[in-house]
């Protein structure tokens, strides 16, 4: 058995254990989506030509985590730009560094695809996460607007 936390691209044989983690951070989000949305967004993440793509952490041999994170163009810079959508840990494995790790690894893709940026959303709730995340990158001022 590992004990030792380990970043990596999610595989077919993770749909099981990434579906529950997944309906864990709907529930986190006081989220519901429809069984179709989340059957495109695992398809998405496991296809090799995904608009999505996905990196998991595994600890002790299960999956404890996940990062989803896309690239798009963008008018203010040349270059692409990467969009962290959804991240998520484990409630009984947080403190241990998975999120930090999640999130480097995006880091780490995106420089290699010499993304301009890299950025994501939380709520303003979500206090633990955002003591880290302030840790990583600078809080802008921009306010989400939605239809």
């Amino acid at each position: 058995m590992s004990t030792e936390l380990r970043i990596r691209r999610l595989t077919d044989g993770d749909g099981a254990a990434w579906r529950k983690l997944w309906h864990a951070y709907l529930r986190f989000y006081r989220q519901q989506l429809p069984e179709d949305v989340t059957a495109r967004t695992l398809e998405q993440l496991l296809a090799p030509d995904g608009e999505i793509r996905g990196f998991v952490a595994e600890f002790e041999d299960r999956l404890v985590g996940f990062a989803n994170y896309l690239f798009h163009g963008s008018s203010w810079f040349k270059s692409p730009v990467c969009y962290l959508e959804d991240l998520y840990v484990d409630t009984q494995v947080r403190g241990r560094g998975a999120g930090r790790a999640l999130i480097r690894a995006v880091f780490e893709e995106a420089d290699a695809r010499g993304a301009g940026t890299v950025y994501w959303m939380t709520q303003e709730f979500n206090a633990d996460a955002r003591a880290l995340y302030d840790t990583l990158a600078h809080r802008t001022s921009f306010i989400r607007y939605e239809r």
